[in-house]
């Protein structure tokens, strides 16, 4: 018998996602193999801190405590991260083992290639998208930039930083309302699960919902309201992606936010598979595989779509290079429905994180030997 694998599930981080990375961490736990992995739960506190054994347990513990209140989003004075020994310290009692490694982090600090780029530098395997396809898929306007230019049709949008607002709000307010009209969405550039976002419907609620994006990001885009239904669809594989049959949100308030998301009380359903045409279905099967290869993605994500409710086209609104894998999750949910339950889904994204590392172990380093100094 072959022994099995050290697979460390990683969970917490630093962003305002911080809860949910516990409760998906928990799910993803449950559902790996124990005959097949050893798996060992190593958290990142909100500080920075990494942790394992007992102290990780107890994070995790957490996480089953349901969500009744907002994101706790921290203030950039909140705390202080330790020193940069502590860390390296604390990263080689627990990452020297693994085998591979599933970073289950929502959001900034994880999600955003940052963690991707500690795993590269390392080498340790690692599920998930790499570094750019990652930081490509926490950036709505780099994102959406690369869709466009990748001929995806996406949602209107506009975009400016914090130093532009400061001079020119007013002219930047009057000039994207002329363009894109209303209602339109402001929300940081990079952040995920709906946090600091809001729904603007008249222009003198407009500059608020900027100061309250502009919290957590030195950049805002800014998108054009539709009447839409929402469609997700989960991506798995690496230079041959597969797409699971399509599911629909709807939602229980003004917009999908994080209370809809993951409250106990929430009044929101999803609807697998979601009720589509089959060419409806094939085309957003078929647009979730280009949008998943336009960002060089790997491993998996979700893409999540617009269907306009009033000519029935569909738009690619973004991508989630890490999706949820808590109980209410879309990605799992989907592909259960598609015929694979989690434990297989995991299965296939260590093999996929495997067969990625060895790709990339056979690429040169450095000048042909017949070219190098000296030869």
């Amino acid at each position: 018998m072959n022994k099995p694998l050290t697979v460390g599930v990683i969970f917490g981080g630093r962003s305002g996602e911080h809860e949910i990375s516990l409760r998906s961490a928990a799910t993803v736990l449950s559902a790996l193999n124990p005959e097949r992995y050893r798996a060992v739960p190593i958290g990142i506190t909100r500080e920075g801190q990494w942790v394992a054994g007992p102290a990780a347990n107890e994070m995790l513990s957490l996480g089953k405590q349901p969500c009744r209140h907002a994101a706790r989003l921290p203030e950039p004075s909140a705390f202080r991260l330790p020193s940069p020994a502590v860390i390296l310290a604390s990263l080689a009692s627990v990452l020297g083992e693994l085998d591979v490694a599933i970073p289950v982090l929502h959001g900034t600090y994880g999600e955003d290639g940052t963690i991707q780029g500690l795993f590269e530098m390392l080498g340790i395997p690692y599920v998930g998208c790499g570094v750019l396809a990652s930081a490509v898929g926490m950036d709505k306007i780099v994102m959406k930039q690369l869709f466009r230019q990748a001929g995806l049709p996406v949602v209107e949008f506009r975009w400016f930083s914090r130093h532009a607002w400061a001079t020119e709000g007013k002219t930047l307010q009057q000039d994207i309302l002329q363009q894109l009209g209303l209602p339109v969405f402001v929300k940081p550039a990079n952040l995920g699960s709906s946090l600091g976002i809001t729904r603007v419907d008249d222009p003198a609620d407009f500059a608020a919902a900027v100061a309250l994006a502009e919290r957590y990001d030195r950049r805002i885009i800014v998108e054009k309201g539709y009447e839409v239904r929402e469609i997700e669809v989960s991506v798995l594989g690496n230079e041959q992606p597969e797409a699971s049959i399509p599911g629909e949100i709807i939602s229980g308030s003004a917009f999908y936010d994080y209370a809809d998301k993951y409250s106990p009380d929430s009044q929101s359903q999803l609807v697998i598979p979601a009720p589509l045409t089959p060419e409806q279905t094939e085309q957003v099967r078929h647009l979730a595989i280009r949008a998943f290869q336009a960002i060089d993605g790997a491993g998996l994500a979700r893409v999540d779509f617009f269907l306009l409710r009033h000519t029935n086209v569909l738009l690619v609104n973004e991508i989630n290079t890490m999706p949820g894998f808590t109980s209410i999750s879309m990605y799992p949910k989907l592909w259960e429905a598609s015929g694979r339950p989690l434990p297989a889904v995991l299965d296939r994204l260590i093999d996929l994180a495997l067969a990625r590392h060895a790709e990339k172990a056979r690429l040169a380093r450095g000048l042909p030997p017949e070219t190098a100094p000296g030869s």
